[in-house]
């Protein structure tokens, strides 16, 4: 008795975009965290992490499996094992607690170092509200992802969003001269945006209220963070935090 074929894949258009963005952003994971993380004992000349620091291992494994995740859901769909694609769905959901819950460890971590956050000239204080409202935002796209599931179109773009919200210190690391400074990192960050606004345009038309109103409130978090950073309330609280 023979098997049966395997079914080809099908790769439409709409699941090529969405695989080659999680391939634009693990990449760009990969590259920026090589130099202090992936091969860190390839680059001494880059501060290494500090011996009571191993939980930034656990830190790096948690977000990096996210980032495989997010390649391999397309995959699988555009392979029709939707079967599969939705059971680890319900893992991505507990690896994205995981991730909030590490993110915000993380970043107590690096704030409470001798010298703040690597390579950061502000201080630890200040620069809190980056990675913090980094993960607030994550939180909130994924949780709304969850909650839209049936909703396939604005399940894919909230996933991808929440995605791009965390992607900022990945770009902050990436060897580019004019990677210096938080609006160059802002920028880099909102530029892997503009492929989604390029998807709505050209297969709707018009753009998808997830791609704008996701946009738009990670745009405008930037400059709030830079003026709440500056605020006695805030410098209060964060301080409160680093103890």
């Amino acid at each position: 008795m023979s098997l049966p074929a395997a079914v080809p894949a099908r790769w439409t258009p709409e699941r090529r975009f969405y695989t080659g963005m999680a391939c634009m952003i693990l990449a760009t994971v990969l590259v920026g965290f090589a130099r202090t993380f992936y091969l860190a004992s390839w680059f001494p000349e880059v501060q290494p992490l500090a011996a009571p620091e191993g939980f930034f291992y656990v830190h790096g494994a948690v977000f990096t499996c996210w980032m495989l995740l997010l390649l391999l859901q397309p995959v699988l769909v555009a392979r029709r094992r939707t079967d599969l694609h939705r059971k680890l769905g319900w893992v991505g959901a507990a690896l994205a607690v995981a991730m909030v819950g590490v993110g915000l460890e993380g970043s107590l971590i690096a704030a409470r170092r001798p010298g703040g956050f690597m390579g950061i000239d502000a201080p630890p204080s200040v620069f809190l509200i980056v990675p913090l409202l980094d993960i607030a935002l994550f939180a909130l796209f994924v949780a709304l992802a969850i909650l839209r599931r049936s909703d396939l179109q604005s399940h894919k773009r909230l996933m991808l969003v929440g995605t791009i919200c965390i992607l900022g210190a990945a770009v902050a690391r990436l060897p580019l001269p004019f990677m210096t400074g938080p609006v160059a990192f802002f920028v880099g960050t909102d530029l892997f945006l503009l492929p989604l606004v390029v998807w709505d345009l050209k297969s709707r038309g018009r753009l998808h209220p997830v791609t704008l109103w996701g946009g738009l409130v990670l745009i405008a978090s930037q400059p709030f963070r830079l003026w709440l950073s500056g605020t006695g309330a805030w410098l209060a609280f964060a301080n409160g935090l680093i103890g």
